[in-house]
């Protein structure tokens, strides 16, 4: 008692402390006990919630230690509510009548909640989850129907085996629920799953599936990356692809198919017929008279005769 209750391990403690990183806000309720009692156990407090440290007299000398011990519980309990709920229990005793007014409020086992929550188990499906998040919600469910059912649960040394097939076929029948909501890219890993035998572990089986989605977050971009290279390869426009361009440069807006010239940079001639490099002809237009335009056209058509007028 004195251990449990001393000036030194209270002290040893902050009033402000947070027992679980998310308040309750009324829903969760088994998860967030769940998560209290362990934090109390640790900290050696369970004492003052599960009735086995009761109120001594105001006369003993024990009184103001518990008193103080009591009212730290209380303060933990009180942060780790949601705002509402903790107006709501403001003004009770003890550590003990405030947890027990927490139990009896939301700790209802009853049948609309079972409904509940198998319902949310047969719905789940991954849909835009990955493995990892898909198995955690799963695994948040089970484990929320677990407490639900805990009244059910045996406890006894079992040495015929029985309890042991019960689990196995309970984990059994957790894994083909799960695989049932993979979704449909999966359909091969989880057929190799089914046919092994006997079915392996949630572990074994999770750890397969992620090793197919690492798989697969590869494969996309290595088969972008061929689709992009073959396009690279295709494009007229991409040096190093094919280039169906003949007689002018790939870097000019000239129609295709027409000659250029690579002297005077222009299309309508080639370097060897070119007026500005080899000269104009005997009898030909002034270099000035006509645009180049014109000059080009005009080099074009220098082959033919003139015609007789004669």
């Amino acid at each position: 008692m004195v251990e449990l209750t001393s000036a030194s391990t209270a002290s040893a403690n902050s009033p402000g402390a947070v027992l679980v990183p998310v308040p309750f806000d009324g829903t969760g309720f088994h998860s967030w006990r769940r998560s209290v009692l362990r934090s109390l156990s640790v900290k050696n407090k369970l004492v003052f919630i599960n009735g086995e440290c009761k109120r001594p007299d105001a006369t003993h000398s024990t009184y103001r230690q518990w008193v103080r011990g009591d009212d730290m519980v209380m303060s933990w309990i009180l942060n780790s509510l949601g705002r509402d709920i903790a107006d709501s229990v403001e003004y009770v005793s003890d550590a003990l009548e405030l947890w027990m007014e927490l139990v009896d409020r939301y700790d209802q086992t009853n049948g609309a909640k079972l409904y509940q929550t198998q319902k949310e188990i047969n719905d789940l499906s991954q849909g835009i989850l990955d493995i990892t998040t898909y198995y955690t919600c799963m695994k948040k469910l089970w484990e929320e129907l677990n407490n639900l059912c805990v009244l059910s649960q045996c406890n006894c040394v079992c040495i015929c085996g029985a309890k042991a097939n019960t689990h196995k076929a309970e984990q059994d029948r957790r894994l083909i629920q799960f695989l049932m909501g993979l979704n449909v890219v999966y359909t091969t890993i989880r057929g190799s799953i089914l046919m092994m035998n006997p079915l392996p572990s949630m572990a074994q089986a999770f750890a397969l599936l992620i090793q197919e989605e690492e798989q697969r977050e590869f494969k996309p971009n290595n088969q972008m990356f061929a689709e992009s290279s073959s396009l690279i390869a295709s494009s007229p426009d991409v040096p190093g692809g094919r280039n169906f361009r003949t007689n002018y440069s790939p870097n000019t807006n000239a129609p295709r198919g027409r000659p250029f010239c690579e002297f005077c940079r222009r299309p309508g001639h080639v370097k060897d017929k070119c007026y500005k490099l080899h000269g104009y002809p005997s009898g030909g237009p002034p270099p000035n008279s006509l645009n180049s335009q014109s000059s080009n056209n005009y080099g074009t058509n220098q082959h033919q005769k003139a015609p007789n007028t004669d």
